[in-house]
């Protein structure tokens, strides 16, 4: 189970219409959706993973100690979304070293995890796994094996595999169910709210029956706050995603909690967390 903590102004969707020097002025509500989402999994004893924005993190360092305290791990999402396909080599190295680094701090313990904003590590930047390995991850789980037209790498592994030579570092994509050479999404996000939650629940167990394989689960809280505030001028593809069946999300969320067992990134694959 894993939550990409950013806020709802923060997502890739909305570059063109949120500029980044407006983040401070704008209405903040992750915190209130994050501890909704510790006291979800609280009720089903569920540990979960938190790839978080540093920028989210540095504001909210009680949140983020919260997250901790619970028995959560704490993994990296980047300083500020932004994606990898818009860094250099250079830049994306200083982002993930800046965020594990403050993360470290802020919660006190070790931080092995790394998601891209987006998902956006694919055929064209898969440099950016060897740099995350060379800077101190262990695992990242930044790759979706599927078409879409932001993001994705269909060609990818659909489950965990080592993309760095004779490193044990780990690429763990998000879950795929494949039909007849055709791989479908279902491991959260958009597609959750869009699919009706028996179509999510029969793809989950059909993976972890027939191919004997975890699954990667990823929501965002800002996806159980339909009560955000909208932003206007937005494209009608882009104010579906983001807004469809915002209203019934924690609930099937809570389902899907009680449907199966989760736990957090580290200990379902087993990564260690100490040092080289």
């Amino acid at each position: 189970m894993t939550v990409d903590v950013e806020d709802y102004f923060q997502v890739s969707a909305f570059e063109r219409h949120v500029s980044r020097n407006d983040w401070e002025r704008l209405p903040q509500r992750v915190e209130g959706c994050v501890d909704r989402i510790l006291e979800r999994f609280s009720d089903h004893g569920v540990t979960a993973t938190f790839f978080t924005l540093g920028w989210v993190a540095a504001r909210y360092p009680t949140m983020v100690r919260r997250i901790v305290g619970q028995g959560h791990e704490l993994a990296s999402h980047g300083w500020e979304h932004i994606r990898a396909t818009q860094q250099s080599q250079q830049q994306f190295r200083a982002d993930v070293s800046r965020t594990k680094s403050a993360l470290e701090q802020l919660g006190g313990c070790p931080v092995i995890g790394y998601r891209a904003p987006s998902f956006s590590i694919g055929r064209r930047n898969l440099w950016a796994l060897q740099v995350l390995d060379e800077s101190g991850y262990r695992y990242s789980s930044s790759i979706y094996p599927i078409h879409h037209d932001l993001y994705g790498m269909p060609e990818a592994n659909r489950f965990r595999f080592r993309p760095c030579g004779d490193s044990p570092f780990l690429e763990i994509p998000v879950t795929t169910l494949e039909i007849a050479g055709r791989k479908m999404p279902c491991g959260g996000g958009g597609y959750f709210r869009l699919f009706p939650y028996a179509f999510s629940r029969w793809a989950i167990r059909r993976v972890n029956r027939r191919e004997r394989q975890s699954c990667i689960f990823y929501f965002h809280p800002w996806e159980i706050d339909p009560q955000q505030p909208r932003q206007p001028g937005l494209a009608t593809k882009t104010r579906l995603r983001h807004y469809l069946n915002l209203h019934r999300m924690e609930d099937r969320l809570v389902s899907l909690l009680g449907d199966f067992r989760w736990g957090r990134m580290d200990e379902v694959f087993g990564i260690d967390r100490g040092g080289r």
